[in-house]
This record gives C-alpha cells, sequence and structure tokens, in this order.
C-alpha cells in the first residue's frame, strides 16, 4: 500500500504543480503569486501538516496524500519555474512568432526546453515524497495502530527486532534506488541526454 499511496500523492502533486507553473509562465500576477507561495510553504516540513491533514480528513488514506502533494509540489514547483525563466528569449520569440499564447506556449516552448530542469524537479520532488510517507506512516501507524512499511519499522523497533528495522531501512533504501536508476534515468537517457541537452 505505500508505494500505492505514494504514486496517488505524487502524481496528483505534479499534476498541481506543472498547472500552477503554466499559469505563472503566462501571467504575471500569477508568477508573484506563486513565488510568495513558494517561499512561505517549500520550507514548511511536510510532515508537519500531518496533524492538521488527521484532524481534517481522520485516519484515512486522504491525510497521507494531503502532506505527500505538499512535500511535492512546492519543490516541483520551483525547479519548474526557475527552468522556465532560464529559457533563452530566442525560443520564445520563435512560438511568439507562431502565434502562441498561454497554455499552448507553455505545452510547446517553455516545457520542451526546461525540460532538464523539470526532470531535476521530479527527481526531488519523489525523494521528498518518498521520505515523507515512510515518516507519517511511523507516526500514522502509531495513532491508528497500522500501516505499512514505516509501521513495520516502528513496530520491529518497539519490538527490539534490529534485523528487522535494518530490513525496513534496506527497502525503503531499495525502492528510492529503483526509482532513480529505472525510473529517471531512463526518462533522462530517453529525453535530454538523446537530445544533447544534457551530458
Amino acid at each position: 500500500m505505500s508505494t500505492e499511496v505514494l504514486l496517488k500523492g505524487y502524481l496528483i502533486a505534479v499534476a498541481l504543480a506543472l498547472l500552477l507553473v503554466v499559469l505563472a509562465a503566462t501571467n504575471s500576477f500569477a508568477r508573484e503569486a506563486l513565488q510568495t507561495l513558494t517561499a512561505m510553504l517549500n520550507p514548511l516540513p511536510a510532515i508537519a501538516l500531518l496533524p492538521l491533514a488527521m484532524l481534517w480528513f481522520g485516519l484515512n488514506e486522504a491525510s497521507l496524500i494531503f502532506v505527500l502533494c505538499h512535500a511535492v509540489v512546492w519543490p516541483l514547483a520551483l525547479a519548474a519555474l526557475s527552468g522556465f525563466e532560464a529559457v533563452p528569449e530566442t525560443q520564445r520569440l520563435v512560438g511568439r512568432n507562431y502565434g502562441l499564447r498561454g497554455p499552448g506556449f507553455a505545452l510547446q516552448i517553455l516545457i520542451p526546453a526546461a525540460l532538464p530542469s523539470l526532470i531535476s524537479g521530479l527527481k526531488i520532488g519523489w525523494a521528498f515524497a518518498w521520505r515523507t510517507l515512510i515518516a507519517s506512516e511511523l507516526v500514522f501507524g502509531v495513532t491508528s495502530g497500522s500501516g505499512d512499511l514505516g509501521w513495520f519499522i516502528y513496530r520491529s523497533r518497539n519490538d527490539l527486532y534490529t534485523d528487522k528495522v535494518f530490513a525496513g531501512l534496506a527497502v525503503v533504501i531499495l525502492i528510492g534506488l529503483v526509482a532513480e536508476i529505472v525510473l529517471f534515468r531512463s526518462i533522462e537517457k530517453h529525453t535530454v541526454r538523446r537530445w544533447g541537452m544534457q551530458k
């Protein structure tokens, strides 16, 4: 269940972050608002919102998804916005000369040009989401008396099973490595490296 909740929260957060950044890239007021929100909320640890999420949504999956979204949205939005702002003016002029405006301009000009920054933001967001999920499950599991990987680690610690604690930590590391090597390196290999945008 850990990875299922992680994927749900991550995908929702990615969609939300991209929507916010596309709006910010095409509207100066939205850009200022996003920069302010990012400056305010990005330093706030996602796990600190878990008590609030539990008050709002109760002891269920929605609470975990809420904190996962917070963990991913702001670092991804920051990386994507930085990538968009670094797009050369020449490429922007090409898009405008073709009559591209608004979301179409962002989808056809800004996103392809800012792809290295977007992939970097996706990797950072994934790492934040994964560690937030494990930390949340530690707290969530203690509160509800059940859980998945985080709860397994916590329960093993209470039972003084050091080997099981290490096994749980090894699984956390292994899943992180699989995501990095299988998913993100494959995306980089078939996009930004293949296109000469990154060495």
